[in-house]
């Protein structure tokens, strides 16, 4: 912002930057034109000076050229007169000449002034046209202005009115609370509120204090509306702060949000409200219903005349989701079927694999006896065809035992066998 005084009054304002720009330029406006208009004058005066001293110059020269012919003239008087004949033809020879060499410079004179001229003109049609684009760009320059200004003006006007609306609505408000909370508590004067309409609006509605505090704390009422099929349409936990309550020593709204939102959540109620008088002059509590949903979640701080409104406002809402509620309470029935009907799938499965894996961990057990039974057989069978080999070899031995080989180069058996033999003759 830059501050300016005025000229004329003396008085000091401000103006930003935009604004700021908008003077200066039409400052500069100014002194172009009148630089331009001093131009133009300076050229003026230029071609007028150049026209003159061409004149003057071409006017000198002449009179010099006359005056030196006319002195010869006068010398040739003295000679002869077919001398001063022939040198008079020849002067007026000359003379003509010389008008013939002043039109021509006067034509040129003409000329030059000519082009001068149109070229000055042309200067100054191109000023003029710059100085018309200027004044269009002024023009359009000033109606934008005052289009700004007078937007400006609307928006002040939109302001100041808003202002006085709210002024008019704060002192309606105090005036109300004045009247109609003398003598009766924020609590009291709710619940009339409430009970003047249970019987038109609110006919399946329950809204009693909140009497439970098992838990160390407790909300001032509880709002609760079902259906005709006892289905919860909505349920709001009330907290009521007066300026003449001990409980609110602190004076803050924000100081109550925060056990507002535990007994919102002990009471397994959707939403919770604080209605409250307290900060008086703030302009955001004053302003309406003010939602403090990005502190905690589904909760709105009111003043007293909202107190029926939120009521209505959220009811509203929850009537419209019922439908799309029973959808999903419907979806979610269906779903927790199919879950049930996975589990004991599963439980199956599971249950089947387990007596499969013990089944299968008996039988392959009773095969891997079976087969060291076999291996056992095996050895056996090995051992058993192992003898009976060996049998058949001591038998097949015992039969090719005779008395001819056991007596073969053995003299002493011979004999005794031969007196054995002759003994049993």
């Amino acid at each position: 912002m830059n501050e300016i005084i005025c000229p004329n009054c003396k008085k000091a304002f401000k103006v930003d930057e935009a604004g700021f720009a908008d003077i200066l330029k039409q400052v500069r406006d100014h002194q172009f034109e009148e630089e331009l208009e001093n131009r133009l004058k300076l050229a003026d005066k230029d071609k007028d000076s150049a026209v003159k001293l061409t004149e003057a110059t071409v006017t000198n020269s002449f009179q010099k050229e006359l005056a030196r012919k006319d002195k010869e003239l006068t010398e040739l008087k003295a000679k002869s007169d077919a001398e001063l004949a022939e040198k008079l033809s020849k002067k007026e020879i000359d003379i003509a000449e010389m008008k013939s060499k002043i039109q021509n410079s006067e034509t040129e004179k003409k000329l030059a002034v000519s082009d001068a001229t149109k070229e000055i003109e042309k200067e100054r049609n191109d000023l003029a046209n710059d100085l018309k684009n200027k004044e269009t760009e002024k023009e359009l320059l000033e109606k934008s202005l005052n289009v700004k200004h007078v937007a400006e003006l609307k928006t002040k006007d939109d302001i100041i009115k808003m202002r006085d609306d709210e002024i008019a609505l704060r002192k309606d408000m105090k005036l109300k609370l004045s009247t109609k909370m003398i003598g009766e508590t924020l609590e009291q004067h709710c619940e009339a509120e409430f009970n003047k309409l249970r019987a038109t609006g609110f006919q399946n509605a329950y809204f009693e204090k909140d009497n439970d505090a098992r838990s160390g704390s407790k909300g001032d009422f509880i709002y609760r509306e079902t259906d005709e099929a006892g289905n919860e349409i909505i349920s709001i936990m009330f907290e009521m702060k007066n300026e003449g309550d001990e409980t609110a020593s602190k004076k803050r709204n924000e100081d109550f949000l925060k056990e507002l939102d535990k007994d919102r959540s002990e009471k397994n109620c959707e939403y919770a409200v604080l209605v409250t008088l307290l900060e008086a002059e703030s302009e955001l509590y004053n302003s309406g219903i003010v939602d403090v949903s990005h502190k905690f979640d589904k909760m709105y701080v009111v003043r007293p005349q909202f107190f029926i409104p939120i009521i209505t406002l959220l009811r509203n809402a929850a009537m419209n989701s019922m439908e799309y509620k029973a959808e999903l309470s419907l979806i979610r029935n269906q779903n927790m079927d199919i879950t049930n009907f996975e589990e004991k799938i599963n439980t199956f499965k599971e249950g089947f694999a387990r007596n499969y894996d013990l089944a299968s961990r008996k039988f392959k057990t009773a095969i891997d006896e079976i087969d060291k039974t076999i291996t056992h057989l095996q050895k056996t069978k090995d051992a058993l065809l192992s003898s009976e080999n060996n049998l058949r070899l001591a038998n097949n031995k015992a039969d090719g035992l005779t008395i001819k080989k056991l007596t073969h180069e053995n003299p002493t058996m011979k004999k005794k066998f031969d007196e054995l033999k002759d003994n049993n003759e």
